[in-house]
């Protein structure tokens, strides 16, 4: 087994190691490992200390260049994605939710936590609109004052 051969093996064990981390640090171990069989291939560098090096500054440069647009861009896309099934629908709530606080809501057969962004505190038994969800936690705001605005 020749160096080209070792160094595309690693470059796929770097990329398996990528997909089950999904950390944007193994991608670039494994664009270092393929562009250093690529040049080992073409003969441009022999040596196994030259591969090394050019590994290293291979994925050093390519990290340094682009991890930071690769998670923007990732987070950018996550953004997108959220959840809004239930953006726009009423719920009824349970237990007063305070203008600081978490209350709780009733809303398809279950209690939800509830806050509000509004700065003023939601009586039990008031109607409430989902604004938002953040994470299991519901933003609501209440309809009566919605209706003013």
């Amino acid at each position: 087994m020749d160096s080209t051969q070792i160094w595309v093996i690693v470059g796929v064990a770097m990329l398996i190691a990528e997909l089950l981390s999904v950390s944007f640090v193994f991608l670039f171990l494994s664009v270092g490992a393929f562009a250093t069989a690529l040049l080992s291939w073409m003969g441009i560098i022999p040596a196994v200390n030259s591969q090394l090096f050019s590994f290293s500054v291979i994925s050093v440069l390519s990290m340094l260049a682009l991890r930071k647009p690769l998670q923007q861009f990732s987070r950018r896309k996550n953004k997108t994605l959220e959840y809004s099934e239930y953006v726009g629908d009423k719920a009824t709530v349970v237990q007063t939710i305070p203008s600081d606080g978490e209350g709780k809501v009733f809303y398809r057969g279950t209690e939800w936590i509830a806050l509000t962004r509004k700065g003023h505190p939601i009586a039990m038994g008031s109607s409430v609109v989902i604004k938002q969800l953040d994470g299991i936690k519901l933003i609501v705001s209440d309809t009566e004052i919605e209706a003013f605005e």
